[in-house]
């Protein structure tokens, strides 16, 4: 039988928000999923907040940055909060995720990860 456990996301300080300052590239720090390539996962959840007045766009980039498969587009809405952006995908293999936004230190993700072992 499996086991859950709850943690906060790698990127994080004590499980704050994480800031996004960078705009292009290899993007902020996010999580860094589980090694094992078998019978372990990290189910990870990400929520963006977006202090601005305007549309920004976000970008996830899952263990690359530029082709397609690796990258999640999505606008947030201007002052908006807590929008669910990852809804429990399953990551391995110390896949890294990183997010980088078009207007820096405007967006922070916030989230925790499901250990399942």
């Amino acid at each position: 039988m499996a086991t859950y456990t709850k943690a906060k996301l790698s990127g994080s300080t004590s499980g704050t928000p994480i800031p996004i300052t960078v705009t292009s590239g290899s993007g902020d720090l996010i999580h860094t999923a589980v090694a094992s390539t078998t019978t372990s996962f990290d189910e990870i959840w990400l929520y963006a907040n977006n202090t601005s007045t305007s549309p920004i766009l976000l970008t996830i980039q899952f263990g690359g940055t530029t082709d397609p498969q690796h990258l999640k587009p999505i606008t947030l809405a201007p002052q908006s909060g807590d929008v669910l952006v990852v809804a429990g995908l399953i990551l391995q293999n110390s896949l890294v995720v990183r997010a980088i936004a078009a207007t820096a230190s405007k967006v922070t993700i916030s989230g925790y990860v499901n250990s399942i072992a």
